[in-house]
């Protein structure tokens, strides 16, 4: 008779077949392999510990974290404020407004975009986990490079293969080295498609020469790879005589450019960056994943963020203003030259920070950063603490040079007293 009236699943009762003698008792249920553990990033771990010193009183001298603990600048305060009754999603790829901005600042450094061309998200590490999903297979890392390239290739399943950087330079995987090692893992069944570039460098400080970058983006065509070019540190490099040449210069058909505001502009916590994507048939197919994959994670960027964003891609004279000072600062004190690769990280405003509480005062940095580090996680100032160097005497110096030595410190003293 069939069954037409209602009942919850504790009512229902199935018959159960009846046990054989002899039968094998039941096979346990099938259970899911426990989940991989992912810990915090090491870079953000140490920030939020040096937070917590923070605010037990700890003094702390932040050297793990690309923050820059400056402002935001005025103007682009008073652009979000006027942006808060834009509280819609909004389109995936972001406002027109802030695609063209951006695709204006690559223009202006060499890299003819078009808006199109250009996705945009909360941040540029999104960016790249999704366009690690979106291209699929292992991927290649300089070593040393960030830690989140690494970690964020393991999240989407793939594993990570680390090549060493380039002798004397960083960033950019060492040309002769890259070709066999992508041989090697392919013949060991691996998929290799994409390969990372940071440029100019984190961690290193280090900007790869046009020479390298040429000969990395032929082994990446030969080997059929996917460029990922992570430019965040871009407009931080110390001296404009210093070339930086991108892959999306030299190989436009396989190179994805990522980029913030979170260095140049110490944007961190407003979560926005922008994402070049190739033209052409890989580029077409690369929006429409990225696109697919922001849909289902982060929706849409954040409505105010974009609008003063546009801000800031547009390169108003105040924002670059803001940037150049720390580089001529840095330069002045001579820790701005760059080396046979060039060197990056400059602070923007850092003469600004000579005025502000808290800030390092300007004798810091003349007595030279290793001292000025020791004093701050002493909780001294610098200002206040005098250090008296006493000569150092070889080992083996004989009696008479010892006292000749201890008589002019003597008569120095003397004089000094007098």
């Amino acid at each position: 008779m069939p069954f037409t009236g209602t009942a919850s699943a504790a009512s229902l009762t199935l018959p159960l077949p009846a046990p054989s003698l002899g039968a094998a008792p039941p096979a346990a249920p099938r259970t899911a392999p426990p989940a991989e553990e992912h810990p915090i990033s090491a870079t953000l771990a140490a920030n939020e510990a040096l937070a917590a010193r923070r605010l037990r009183g700890e003094p702390v001298l932040p050297l793990a974290f690309g923050e820059a603990g400056l402002p935001a600048h005025p103007a682009l305060r008073e652009a979000l404020a006027a942006s808060t009754a834009t509280n819609g999603y909004g389109p995936v790829a972001g406002f027109e407004a802030l695609r063209s901005a951006a695709a204006g600042y690559w223009q202006r450094r060499g890299l003819a975009t078009d808006p199109g061309s250009v996705v945009c998200g909360p941040g540029s590490k999104p960016l790249i986990f999704g366009l690690l999903l979106a291209i699929g297979g292992d991927v290649i890392v300089p070593r040393p490079s960030w830690v989140s390239y690494a970690a964020q290739a393991s999240l989407v399943g793939a594993r990570p293969h680390f090549v060493p950087a380039a002798p004397g330079e960083g960033g950019i995987c060492d040309p002769a080295a890259l070709g066999p090692a992508v041989a090697a893992a392919r013949a060991a069944g691996r998929d290799i498609r994409s390969v990372i570039v940071t440029l100019p460098d984190n961690p290193t400080g280090r900007v790869a020469r046009p020479e390298t970058i040429r000969a990395f983006c032929a082994v990446a065509a030969e080997h059929d790879l996917v460029i990922i070019s992570d430019e965040i540190y871009r407009d931080l490099v110390h001296s404009p005589a210093t070339p930086v040449l991108s892959p999306a210069a030299v190989a436009p058909e396989r190179t994805v450019v990522t980029t913030a505001l979170s260095k140049s502009l110490a944007l961190g916590g407003w979560r926005i960056g922008v994402a070049r994507l190739p033209e052409g048939a890989l580029g077409e197919r690369l929006r429409g994943e990225l696109i697919g994959i922001g849909s289902e994670i982060w929706s849409a960027p954040a409505a105010p963020i974009q609008q003063a964003a546009a801000l800031a891609f547009s390169e108003p004279a105040a924002l670059r203003d803001r940037v150049a000072p720390g580089g001529r600062h840095a330069r002045r004190r001579g820790r701005g030259r760059p080396g046979p690769a060039g060197r990056v990280l400059r602070l923007p405003g850092l003469r600004a920070l000579a005025g502000t509480p808290g800030a390092a005062p300007r004798r810091q940095h003349r007595r030279g950063p290793r001292r000025a580090a020791a004093r701050a996680l002493r909780g001294r100032h610098p200002a206040r603490q005098r250090v008296r160097r006493e000569p150092r005497l070889p080992a083996t110096a004989d009696s008479h040079r010892v006292a000749v030595r201890r008589e002019r410190r003597g008569a120095g003293g003397r004089a000094r007293s007098a």
